[in-house]
């Protein structure tokens, strides 16, 4: 068995490495710039920087904006949904309903799979037969 030598790039752990370095050092100055007094930022060379307000309005804002996305989500999610009564809540385009072979035999396809050692095909089963064999008879359909 031969192994081929695949040589791949490692250029994503060094992106990776930038990008979590640099929001280390972004972090830092983010807090020595909201936690240091002045005198230590002007000994830096530093003369302008932002008001320290800043320093709490940014990250609750972004906590805000975190929270209205979540919400927004959630609601088209809701918004979306269809009520109980459509009939897409129990199907979509893929399901596969198994259907009579010839139409005009009274044959229900279900049969084929009760029969014994029947190996019976993927398909999906209509609601109303669970029904009928969960409950037993037909359930008669509160009228609205």
């Amino acid at each position: 068995m031969a192994t081929e030598n695949v040589h791949r790039s490692r250029a994503p752990e060094f992106y990776g490495f930038v990008a979590w370095t640099s929001t280390a050092l972004l972090f830092l100055l983010y807090l020595a710039w909201a936690l240091l007094p002045d005198k230590y930022i002007i000994s830096w060379g530093i003369h302008w920087y932002p008001n320290r307000e800043w320093a709490i309005l940014l990250p609750s804002w972004t906590i805000v904006l975190v929270l209205f996305t979540y919400f927004t989500y959630s609601m088209l999610a809701i918004a979306r949904t269809p009520p109980f009564s459509d009939l897409t809540t129990i199907t979509d385009t893929c399901s596969d309903r198994q259907i009579a072979d010839d139409l005009r035999s009274r044959r229900n396809p279900y049969i084929a799979a009760a029969e014994q050692d029947a190996l019976p095909q993927v398909y999906d089963i209509p609601v109303g037969m669970v029904t009928r064999v969960l409950y037993g008879g037909s359930m008669a359909v509160p009228s609205s």
